[in-house]
């Protein structure tokens, strides 16, 4: 009988449950990684609603810090006892996208229609712990092509320190690198989630000059002060899009970054920026988007829309832990909540309904 481990795995729309399934085998290109923390994220969410569509019974989560338990015969450069990281999406780096500088988007393909209740949207193959394999959210993860998707943690940090690195930390960087931001820019952050703040951080690291951080959150909002910004905005105190006039003398941010995927947040974003500007996208969307034609300005305002998934690979999250090492950023900080494994149900409540101040909770599986 093979060995078993616990994992969260996804039951019905409302239903994740913690059961037993059989440790993976290890392929030759594969890593067994120990789970030595990971979290919930909130696209993890979306899928406990419904909104994104898995397979019954997949392990969930995606964020995985560890240890390696197992090495495939053909991975090289790494050995068993070694922390790691691996990045949320974790591609191969032989699909056509990945070599045409989109390794995110390697061997996404078209959901059919009605499937699910989505609608024929683009699923990012490169996203596959708790997407298309099994995910982290468990004792143990397999982590496929692993050669290019470990990378070893530094000495001296801890498993809070780098656990923001394999999503959070890479998505709400890449929203700040997508908005093309220059030394002395204005850039406005609609939302101060975990994703949020780390956009906020990573415009400051790019050199923005004022940062506008917006949220319903106060307690968020002085977060996001430590994390950088230089103004916050309360959406229920003011009118935001006036507010960030006034700040610009009326000629609009140079970018906005939107980390909370509705419509509001969205329009409010593309209404805040300049002519010229850059509106970067970072929500995960669960309706259609509708583009105001004013705000647009019909077409013809020179806007740029990025959107983007977290880059992965062990450059990328060498980088970022680089970043981290630096004290550059502090990320622990967003840290709020700890729970075992066995208690994931009751985290999922929590982080779901957003009670108690929770920002990430950190899940250890031993």
């Amino acid at each position: 009988m093979s060995a078993r481990m616990k994992a969260a795995v996804f039951v019905e729309p409302g239903r994740i449950e913690l059961v037993d399934k059989p440790i993976p085998d290890v392929g030759p290109n594969d890593a067994l990684v120990r789970i030595t923390t990971t979290t919930i994220c909130g696209t993890d969410v979306h899928i406990l609603k419904g909104e994104y569509p898995v397979a019954k019974g997949l392990t969930v989560g995606h964020e995985p810090v560890g240890v390696i338990e197992k090495l495939g015969s053909a991975v090289q450069g790494y050995q068993e006892g070694q922390r790691v990281i691996a990045g949320a999406i974790c591609p191969n780096f032989n699909s056509y996208a990945a070599q045409d500088g989109a390794p995110s988007q390697d061997g996404s393909y078209l959901i059919p229609q009605g499937l699910c209740g989505c609608h024929g949207f683009k699923a990012t193959a490169g996203w596959r712990f708790g997407n298309l394999i099994d995910g982290t959210q468990a004792e143990y993860v397999l982590v496929p092509d692993a050669q290019a998707n470990l990378a070893p943690i530094p000495d001296g940090l801890t498993d809070e320190q780098v656990l923001m690195c394999p999503d959070i930390m890479s998505t709400g960087f890449k929203g700040a690198e997508n908005a093309n931001i220059r030394i002395g820019d204005t850039v406005v952050v609609f939302a101060q989630g975990p994703i949020g703040l780390c956009a906020t951080a990573g415009a400051r690291l790019l050199g923005a000059t004022t940062i506008i951080a917006v949220d319903g959150n106060d307690h968020r909002l002085g977060i996001s002060q430590k994390m950088g910004a230089d103004v916050t905005l309360n959406f229920k105190n003011c009118d935001v899009v006036d507010e960030i006039m006034k700040i610009t003398g009326g000629r609009g941010a140079d970018s906005a970054i939107e980390a909370l995927g509705t419509q509001a947040t969205f329009e409010s974003a593309l209404r805040s920026v300049k002519p010229g500007g850059t509106l970067s996208s970072l929500g995960v969307y669960s309706s259609d988007l509708k583009i105001p034609l004013s705000a647009f300005a019909a077409g013809l305002g020179d806007h740029k829309i990025n959107t983007a998934l977290c880059p992965g690979g062990k450059e990328r999250m060498r980088r970022l832990m680089n970043v981290v090492a630096s004290s550059r950023v502090d990320l622990g900080v967003l840290v709020t909540h700890h729970y075992k494994l066995d208690d994931i149900v009751v985290a999922y409540d929590l982080f779901a309904n957003q009670r108690d101040g929770v920002l990430k909770v950190a899940i250890k599986p031993h």
